[in-house]
């Protein structure tokens, strides 16, 4: 008898199980406060109960509400054998680990082990931290500070995992010095091997039912294979990526080639604090290291301006680049044989030979393929070579063309069900673009409306008369249209840019504005401290304007009516300067499609269904959307993507916003 056979029976059987469950008197409504029935929440796990039951793939768009994290976990935790759950970001991560799950685990009654599985650079090494305190690296005097916190913090934790020391920030520098990387970490040669976090964390997920990962750390291990899941995989039975909409870029950056300036400066840095430390007497060391250094960053400045990102075909061939490569090139040769010379004196010198052994074959293998033809390269093989520059560091990257080819082979392997979740897959209800992009063409896809009354609780506002999104006085003329919605609503307002510039514009502007206006709105700017620490501020004030850019278009949670305003610059095009995206364009255009059509068109809307998803986040929520561009109703592609947001009413008059914020707030609240 063959495998498939039972499994639509048996699928059959978990419809009704899956209904009991989300019943209003089910586990779930007994177990959590303020549950209530939602007939797409049902319908959404049972097609997942399905798929897992099948061990076929899904493709599963839910809109805002639906609350598609319980329907992921419900029939996952109850049927999906060892599962690993990916999010879009650490503090998914946490979110998942610490709350949902184990509120799902307790109402379903159902004993899974759980374990949290992040990248090797959110946790202490033993090694990298004995280093600093005794060589005192410290540049900045905070970080004394911090470092006596982390050793105190390293007698006492359990995991290790640097989010649990909320005194350190996330991004003190200090973190660098007292984690390893792939390149740094001295594997089971390590003194502190059987203690290390890191290998701790492994041990954990390997012997755990549910696994939570991030998208990051999914990919970095299936192109390096550097953070074990390559050995959770062969026993995983089901995979649920929530954020599923992330996937093809975190997939790019992964299945790409990166190598930066700033890999050369830190190999230098523990080139020359190793050398002294235990071959003081083998070479000259500070002079070994030096011209490896200048020629990095004569490397960076072979370009004036502060960013650049330019595809290899852009840069002039008279320009300084090419020869400032080779230099770097063959000052670190140089530095090599001096590395092999003394490679015998230490562990440590020898693990710097092979990083710049590693960091040399990079330099070569990008060089090499700047110089090939695109038609010497195999379709599935065809990448663009771009540089990105930052104000002190270069970049040289490998980007694939196309996920897909990698990404189908990922499936090809042990039968198992994955499942694809987020609330924006589709332009319209078509998933064409996702699925072209993941190569999923083979994947049932399945598109589940929010259960919250737009009509009723929001408005979409697209202002009349304004000039142009790429006129210069375009910003000025978006504060100047914001302001009386922002006094309307009293705060409570996310303005959302397409560029930082954009951001520091508008920000220069209403902090003049509500001085002069003497208006008391907090203003909160991205960039002036860390995210989370701007929600936190943003969430407590209740009457505050956050002005943010890219990292506040998704994943930020605000309910209730600290945010009733979210005001969009422009459409969320990709800037077409953009090497990646230009290579992409040429690529479907040579197959005789439009780029901007399939790609470009697609990518926005998904981007601005992100953004406007931020407005209403639970039943009781109003709001206003603003879409400042013009190009929404004056281009012929503008009702494609009105048309894909969710059902708001809709006005082109201000006065219809501010009666919106007057009306009594009877209307769909409940507080």
């Amino acid at each position: 008898m063959t495998q498939e056979n039972p499994a639509p029976a048996q699928a059959g059987v978990h419809d009704q199980e899956v209904e009991q469950l989300f019943d209003a008197g089910g586990p779930l409504g007994q177990a959590v406060s303020g549950f209530r029935p939602r007939q797409s929440q049902t319908e959404m796990a049972q097609a997942i109960a399905e798929a897992i039951a099948q061990q076929g793939s899904l493709i599963a768009e839910a809109g805002t509400g639906t609350g598609k994290t319980f329907a992921y976990l419900a029939p996952a935790l109850l049927w999906g054998g060892k599962v690993i759950v990916s999010t879009g970001t650490k503090n998914l991560q946490d979110q998942l680990f610490l709350r949902d799950i184990p509120t799902v685990r307790k109402a379903l009654n159902t004993p899974v082990s759980v374990a949290l599985l992040k990248g090797r650079a959110n946790y202490l090494c033993h090694f990298h931290l004995e280093r600093t305190l005794q060589n005192g690296r410290l540049t900045a005097r905070e970080d004394v500070g911090y470092l006596r916190e982390i050793s105190r913090f390293a007698k006492t934790t359990s995991t290790g995992d640097k989010a649990e020391l909320a005194r350190v920030p996330e991004t003190a520098l200090v973190w660098n010095l007292v984690t390893s990387t792939r390149d740094t970490c001295m594997g089971a040669e390590c003194q502190y091997y059987q203690d290390c976090f890191v290998m701790k964390a492994r041990r954990e997920a390997q012997q755990a039912d549910v696994v939570v990962v991030n998208h990051h750390l999914f990919f970095a291990d299936v192109a390096l294979k550097d953070t074990g899941i390559a050995e959770l995989l062969p026993s995983a039975n089901t995979i649920v990526f929530d954020e599923a909409h992330q996937l093809p870029e975190t997939a790019s950056l992964f299945f790409g080639e990166t190598v930066s300036t700033a890999q050369v400066l830190e190999l230098c840095r523990d080139v020359l604090a190793e050398g002294l430390a235990h071959a003081r007497d083998g070479a000259a060391w500070p002079q070994v290291v030096a011209p490896v250094e200048r020629a990095a960053r004569d490397l960076r400045l072979a370009f004036s301006q502060d960013i650049v990102r330019l595809a290899v075909g852009q840069i002039a061939p008279s320009s300084p680049f090419f020869p400032a490569l080779d230099k770097l090139m063959s000052e670190l040769e140089g530095m090599i044989v001096v590395l092999q010379a003394q490679s015998e004196r230490a562990e440590t010198i020898e693990q710097c030979r092979v990083r710049a052994h590693e960091l040399s074959a990079k330099l070569m293998a990008w060089k090499s393929a700047s110089g090939a033809a695109p038609a010497q390269v195999e379709e599935e093989q065809q990448a663009v070579l771009w540089v990105e520059a930052f104000s002190t560091s270069l970049q040289l990257h490998k980007t694939p063309l196309s996920i897909a080819p990698v990404f189908s082979k990922q499936r090809e392997g042990t039968p198992r069900a994955w499942i694809f979740t987020s609330a924006t897959l589709a332009v319209k209800n078509d998933f064409q673009h996702y699925t072209s992009q993941m190569g999923l063409h083979d994947a049932p896809a399945r598109t589940w409306p929010s259960p919250f009354d737009y009509g009723k609780q929001a408005l979409l506002y697209v202002p009349d008369g304004l000039p142009q999104p790429n006129s210069p006085g375009y910003t000025d003329a978006v504060v100047d249209m914001a302001l009386p919605l922002i006094e309307a609503a009293g705060g409570r307002t996310f303005l959302l840019c397409t560029t930082i510039r954009a951001v520091n514009r508008a920000a220069e502007r209403l902090r003049a504005e509500f001085e002069a206006r003497n208006l008391p709105f907090p203003l909160l700017v991205q960039g002036e401290a860390g995210r989370t620490e701007l929600l936190e501020r943003f969430r407590s004030a209740g009457n505050a304007v956050l002005i943010g850019s890219q990292s506040f278009w998704e994943g930020v949670d605000v309910r209730g009516d600290a945010l009733s305003l979210v005001i969009i610059d422009k459409l969320p095009f990709a800037p077409p300067d953009d090497p990646v995206l230009a290579a992409r364009i040429e690529a479907l255009e040579r197959r005789g499609l439009n780029g901007f059509v399939h790609h470009q068109l697609p990518e926005a809307v998904i981007t601005l269904k992100q953004g406007a998803g931020r407005l209403i986040r639970d039943e009781t929520d109003r709001g206003v959307l603003v879409i400042c561009d013009p190009r929404l109703i004056s281009k012929p592609y503008g009702r494609r993507i009105w048309q894909s947001l969710p059902p708001f009413k809709r006005t082109r008059v201000a006065a219809d916003v501010l009666a919106f914020f007057n009306e009594p707030a009877g209307i769909g609240h409940t507080h």
